[in-house]
């Protein structure tokens, strides 16, 4: 019986979001380069809704990462080196 393991992605949010690094809003390479779709641009949860454009309130996180066919290519493509996957 064949037993896939599980994908394992992080993002590094001091060097994408979090107001620290790229903006993960003007970058998106990784959300471009996935083919499966398994991130997601979302404001940080629990963030105040006083200045919708405050980059420290934005994030990439990889929401699905059963999706992921490691492929590599958000890796590759991130500017910032943020992104990994095991």
């Amino acid at each position: 019986m064949f037993f896939r393991r599980k994908t394992g992605i992080t993002v590094d949010y001091g060097l994408c979001g979090d107001g620290r690094g790229v903006d993960p809003r003007e970058c998106c390479a990784c959300l471009r380069a996935c083919g499966p779709a398994v991130f997601l641009l979302h404001q940080t949860l629990g963030a105040a809704e006083n200045d919708p454009c405050d980059p420290r309130k934005w994030r990439v996180t990889p929401l699905w990462p059963s999706l992921c066919i490691r492929c590599m290519k958000c890796v590759e493509v991130c500017p910032a080196g943020a992104v990994s996957v095991k």
